[in-house]
């Protein structure tokens, strides 16, 4: 048995692992994808944790030959960026304990996704990738698109980054080209875009964590989004969902075909589904921890996480088959109108006095320059509610928005 755990890409929620795999008796090793973490990653890159960290250069046969020493059980991805290295470490040091090799594509690129829903027969939304515009063009004219609302977003990339919405007869090659070319958050440049049918319907979150094939639930949440200008996705607030919920039992069935095509065998799952009035349908699947800070409201709701799971079965080998929502949660992105200077941070000084409060952080200090929140990387703070009694949620949670509304920002000169 070694004594090591290899995690590629130890960003965002997967910064958690080492200490939970030090807890549970293994040595972390960290491999990045490359010389320095994606831009999106950067303040979770935390090289100290670590017994021994290695960088892949561009040789996977080499960077294999390094970490043989650690004689790997398995692999672990910790953020997106590092899904498809760990897939080919996977194959080349511990072959037959990761996801099936054939459909590595398919868990990272957002084409290829529909493509492996394809040819399982799952039910998918219309999709099509190109660099080329007239291209773009001819498959909206002969899929009746043409003029219809569309999302337009790169096949790779994370948290609603760059992922816009084009109303009824609105310009899509603007945002076609605004996409196209582009350096995303993820650090990889758009060299084609994702041109996608718009779904309407109630968006879910759904964790899970398999093994031999076997699926099994972590959590459930419903998502709550708002849209600003051509910006969608900017999320407003969660709500965990118990496991014998009816939206669960609806969305599970799906959820499981969706793991099976695109090739998830083992480990996490992390899977956004659109329930649309046709049916649910995803938007796509990650097979890595959910992001965010998810890992913390999901052991605070359920008291488990995808990091836990990991872990349990990794090296203790349980398995657990689904989960117990034990408190009603909800968690609140506070959202900055604009860019500039946050001007009045004491605007929250009451919110501890909420019935549901639990726990609150915001991500800037008073004066600090603040992003115009356009995605999950750009919020302004988070809040944590919690309560048995639905209406104190619902009470408490219109209380922080009145809180948000307030906030005051100074533009600075150069913001719009």
């Amino acid at each position: 048995m070694s004594n090591y755990t290899i995690i590629v890409d130890p960003l965002s929620t997967g910064q958690e692992y080492p200490a939970a795999f030090r807890e549970a008796g293994r040595l972390p090793v960290a491999v990045l994808s490359g010389s320095e973490p994606p831009p999106a990653y950067t303040t979770s890159w935390h090289p100290e944790d670590f017994e021994h960290v290695h960088y892949f250069t561009g040789d996977v046969q080499a960077l294999a030959e390094e970490l043989r020493q650690y004689e790997p059980e398995y692999l672990v991805p910790g953020a997106e960026s590092g899904v498809e290295l760990c897939d080919r470490l996977t194959g080349l040091l511990a072959p037959g304990t990761g996801n099936v090799p054939e459909l590595a594509p398919a868990r990272r690129d957002k084409w290829e996704m529909a493509q492996a829903l394809k040819a399982a027969g799952v039910p998918r939304l219309r999709q099509f990738l190109t660099a080329d515009p007239v291209e773009a063009e001819r498959w909206l004219k002969e899929n009746d698109l043409l003029g219809k609302r569309l999302v337009i977003k790169p096949p790779k990339s994370a948290a609603g980054d760059e992922v816009y919405v084009v109303f009824e007869d609105g310009d899509w090659r603007e945002r076609f080209d605004r996409v196209l070319g582009r350096t995303n958050k993820m650090g990889l440049t758009n060299d084609a875009v994702l041109i996608q049918e718009y779904a309407e319907g109630t968006e879910y979150l759904v964790d899970t964590y398999s093994v031999d094939g076997k699926h099994a639930l972590v959590d459930v949440c419903r998502y709550t989004k708002v849209g600003r200008g051509d910006k969608i996705g900017i999320y407003r607030r969660i709500d965990f969902l118990a496991e014998d919920d009816a939206e669960v039992q609806a969305l599970w069935p799906y959820t499981r075909d969706v793991l099976d095509a695109v090739g998830i065998r083992v480990g996490c799952g992390h899977v956004e589904v659109m329930m649309t009035p046709d049916g649910p349908r995803l938007i796509e699947v990650a097979a890595r921890p959910a992001g965010g800070g998810h890992q913390m409201v999901s052991d605070l709701a359920t008291g488990d996480n995808h990091i836990k799971r990991t872990v349990a079965h990794r090296v203790r080998g349980e398995v657990r088959d689904g989960f117990d929502l034990v408190q009603h949660l909800r968690g609140i992105f506070v959202i900055a109108p604009r860019e500039g200077y946050f001007r009045n941070r004491e605007v929250f000084d009451d919110i501890e006095s909420l019935k549901s409060f639990h726990w609150m952080k915001i991500l800037y200090d008073e004066d600090a320059v603040v992003p115009e929140t356009v995605d999950l990387f750009t919020c302004l703070a988070w809040v944590i509610l919690i309560h048995s009694d639905p209406a104190t949620l619902d009470a408490d949670y219109h209380r922080v928005l009145d809180m948000e509304a307030a906030i005051h920002i100074t533009p600075t000169p150069t913001a719009p």
